[in-house]
């Protein structure tokens, strides 16, 4: 969660609110074909307390969509569920990405923050040693100073 209260009372597409008369309705199946999903693992609605299934807007469109794989391509109910499979791990590896950039630019950050203060401590008064150029050196001559 991201750390905000949430309303309890507030509907997403999570929240189960359909009962399987209504879901079948929604997604133009028969109820024993919801059922049939169901056994399968196709779509797995929510329970409440006494069993009911529960199904929420993502469900139903679940549904609408097995429904178009099975009728419109031709696709049988385990390979449904395996694309079906698929796409959640995409889907859960697309968050995992987008949580390691995340975590990379907050540490790149952090980075280039240590880098200036290291930067920001250097002395100022100090001269980068340069070696002489041959041709161009300086004597200084001193006389002796005479013995008392």
């Amino acid at each position: 969660m991201d750390g905000r209260r949430r309303n309890p009372y507030q509907l997403t597409d999570e929240t189960p609110v359909y009962v399987i008369s209504v879901a079948a309705q929604l997604s133009g199946l028969h109820p024993q074909t919801l059922r049939q999903y169901d056994r399968l693992g196709l779509v797995s609605p929510d329970r409440t307390a006494g069993r009911g299934r529960r199904y929420s807007a993502r469900d139903i469109e679940l549904l609408r969509t097995v429904q178009a794989l099975s009728q419109d391509e031709g696709i049988n109910l385990a390979g449904i569920k395996r694309i079906i499979e698929l796409e959640n791990q995409v889907a859960a590896l697309q968050q995992r990405v987008a949580e390691l950039a995340t975590a990379v630019d907050g540490a790149a950050a952090v980075l280039q923050q240590r880098e200036a203060q290291v930067h920001a401590s250097y002395r100022r008064d100090l001269v980068p040693y340069q070696p002489p150029v041959p041709g161009n050196a300086l004597v200084v001559w001193r006389p002796k100073r005479p013995l008392d």
